[in-house]
C-alpha cells in the first residue's frame, strides 16, 4: 500500500490572506486523519507565507495523539529550519533544493555539487531518530549519489510525468516518462532506498504513477485541495485512498 501524506501548505495559504485563523489547520489536519489518511505534510519557508512556524510546534503537538499518522516536515535545510525539525521531532524530514524566494519546489537537488554538504545534516538528522528523504528528479545518476547520502529514502519530483500526462492525448509520451521514473524508482530501491513521489500528483495522473511498485508515500497537497472544493472532502479522501491500496 502508498501511504497518503496530504500537505497543508494551501490551506495555510488561503488562512493567512485574511488574518485569522479560518480554516483552522488543526482542525483540517485531525478531518483529514478521521478520513483515513497516514500522513500530514507540511513545507515551511522563511518568509511564513502558508505554513508558520508555529503551526509545526502544534501539529508536532496534535499528532502526539495519532502515534500512527506519519509527519512529514519538508524544506531546506538551513540553521533555522533543522532547528524547527530537531523540536518538533517529525517521523520524516523531506530535505528540498528551495531557495528562499521560491515561488514552489521545481527541481531536485544535484548531488554532483552538494553530495557532501547533505552527508553530516542527514547524518544529524538520523541521529536526532527522524528518517530522512531527499527531494530528486528521475536521474539515475543523481539516484546513486543519493544512496550515498545517508538517506533513507528519495522523494522523486513528479511535475515532469504530471506535465506530460495533463499534454498527452495518445499516451505515448505518458508511457515514456512513466518508463523514466520507474526506472529510477527500481534503482533507488536496489540500491536500499525507499521511494516517495510528490508534486502535481491528482486523481487523473496518480493511478498511472502507481503502476511503479512499491512507491511508499505521496504526499499531495495543491491539487487535492482544489479537488476538494470542487467535490467535497470526503469523496476526495476516499477516491485517494481506493486509488494507494494495492
Amino acid at each position: 500500500m502508498t501511504a497518503l501524506s496530504v500537505n497543508l501548505n494551501k490551506l495555510a495559504l488561503l488562512r493567512n490572506s485574511r488574518g485569522h485563523n479560518q480554516p483552522d489547520i488543526l482542525h483540517y489536519a485531525q478531518r483529514f486523519i478521521e478520513l483515513g489518511v497516514q500522513g500530514i505534510t507540511i513545507h515551511p519557508r522563511p518568509d511564513e507565507r502558508h505554513i508558520k512556524q508555529q503551526d509545526a510546534y502544534d501539529l508536532a503537538k496534535l499528532l502526539k495523539q495519532y502515534p500512527q499518522i506519519e509527519f512529514n516536515i519538508e524544506g531546506y535545510p538551513s540553521e533555522a529550519f533543522l532547528h524547527l525539525v530537531e523540536t518538533c521531532m517529525p517521523t520524516q524530514c523531506t530535505l528540498v533544493p528551495d531557495a528562499e524566494d521560491q515561488l514552489t519546489s521545481d527541481h531536485g537537488w544535484d548531488f554532483t555539487q552538494q553530495l557532501d554538504i547533505l552527508r553530516p545534516i542527514i547524518a544529524r538528522l538520523k541521529n536526532s531518530g527522524i528518517r530522512v528523504a531527499v527531494f530528486l528528479d528521475p536521474d539515475p545518476r543523481q539516484v546513486q549519489l543519493a544512496a550515498q547520502s545517508g538517506a533513507d529514502r528519495i522523494e522523486l519530483y513528479t511535475e515532469e510525468f504530471a506535465r506530460i500526462f495533463s499534454a498527452e492525448s495518445s499516451g505515448d509520451g505518458t508511457g515514456e516518462i512513466l518508463r523514466k521514473y520507474k526506472r529510477a524508482a527500481v534503482l533507488a530501491q536496489e540500491l536500499g532506498l525507499g521511494v516517495n513521489a510528490g508534486h502535481d500528483l491528482n486523481l487523473q495522473n496518480l493511478p498511472s504513477f502507481l503502476s511503479i511498485p512499491a512507491i511508499l508515500e505521496v504526499s499531495i497537497g495543491h491539487a487535492l485541495i482544489i479537488e476538494c472544493i470542487d467535490r467535497g472532502i470526503e469523496k476526495v479522501i476516499a477516491d485517494y485512498l481506493r486509488i494507494c491500496k494495492p
